[in-house]
């Protein structure tokens, strides 16, 4: 059994990290109130954005009268054998089961689609699904040609992608998550709809946690490409929060300032969700065609990006509600360790008293 020394270490120790994980909780909840204002600030434009495509689709025609084929390829479906699978989780722990949950929703759905005998790419973004999945399944392998042409005067530059293993990585996003830059989601956006128009492959899945407050979170599996219905969600696979994880999660806002409550919807966001439905006849400077090639790949870029934002803001979350338990666990464990302790100082105390009556009845 320890003794007092040894029990007075170690309600330094707990009393200490104490100290640290409060101080977490603390910054996570700082962090929580602007990631949280930056994905409420970013949803009006995907909404508009949404509409405006919505009024396109329902005052022109999608296919072209004269080829007959469909006005952009974003909208074409095709069979799906090749599926691009982006995953988004953290950059660091101390969040719970943040990270664990977002790679076992990815892994599961993995694991139904290679049962359809698909081939899965993978891009993880964040340190934590990099590195998840890169002990898992191997990176795909490139070949990179540069041919001359025209006596040399054009050169032409491919990278030939060779597939050794039906599930690979094929690539990396470390770094995507510390700035969260509309330019660098746009370039990632732009590789994937070039890759998607080129038939390399044939549907978009995101994995993400979807953030509307502090208490409704959850997992998503959600359907990028082919683009069937503007402005929805097409959800495959969920993973909603346990009664016990909102109750932490309320309970450890609460006690941040931080509201658990959903925000409500602006004048401005009621009047533009009313603009895709609205019986007007616009008319269109340009044709269909360039609307739609202008404004798609721009909806899939709004569509990763605040998948990035609401994921930022659940990392934040979970870590504030996680740092909050372990605090109150060392305060626990602190009472409990000295109370131990003092019943070791009584019982000595006790006994020397005894031994001196003893030794002075002796005399």
């Amino acid at each position: 059994m320890a003794n007092v020394l040894d029990l007075r270490r170690r309600i330094r120790s707990v009393k200490n990290t104490r100290q640290i994980t409060k101080a977490m909780k603390m910054v996570s909840a700082a962090k929580l109130r602007r990631a949280q204002e930056h994905a409420m600030q970013a949803r009006p434009y995907a909404q508009m954005l949404a509409n405006v495509l919505q009024s396109l689709v329902r005052r022109t025609d999608l296919y072209n009268e004269q080829t007959g084929e469909i006005v952009h390829p974003l909208l074409v479906e095709r069979e799906e054998k090749n599926v691009l699978v982006l995953v988004i989780a953290g950059d660091k722990g101390f969040a719970g089961g943040f990270n664990s949950n977002i790679g076992k929703a990815a892994q599961r759905f993995i694991d139904e689609r290679r049962g359809l005998g698909q081939n899965i790419d993978l891009e993880p973004i964040g340190k934590k699904a990099i590195g998840l999945f890169k002990k898992r399944f191997p990176m795909a392998v490139y070949e990179h040609k540069e041919e001359l042409y025209d006596n040399d005067l054009s050169k032409h530059i491919e990278d030939i992608r060779h597939r050794a293993a039906p599930i690979e990585v094929a690539s990396e996003h470390p770094t995507l998550l510390l700035k969260t830059s509309f330019s660098e989601v746009t370039a990632v956006a732009n590789s994937i709809i070039t890759r998607y128009e080129r038939a390399e492959i044939d549907s978009v899945y995101i994995v993400f946690n979807e953030f509307k407050s502090v208490i409704s979170q959850r997992v998503v599996v959600e359907k990028l490409l082919p683009i069937r219905k503007l402005g929805s969600q097409q959800v495959t696979v969920l993973e909603e929060m346990t009664e016990e994880q909102r109750e932490a999660a309320g309970k450890a806002a609460q006690e941040s300032g931080i509201s658990i409550n959903e925000p409500e919807e602006t004048a401005y966001e009621q009047e533009a969700k009313k603009f895709g439905t609205a019986d007007v006849d616009y008319i269109f400077d340009q044709s269909p065609e360039r609307l739609f090639r202008h404004l798609m790949p721009r909806y899939i870029t709004t569509q990763i990006f605040h998948a990035l934002l609401e994921s930022i803001a659940a990392e934040h979350a979970a870590r504030m509600t996680a740092t909050d338990a372990a605090t109150k666990n060392a305060g626990e464990l602190i009472d409990k360790l000295s109370l131990t302790m003092n019943r070791l100082r009584q019982a000595a105390i006790t006994k020397e008293i005894i031994e001196i009556v003893s030794g002075a009845a002796a005399l």
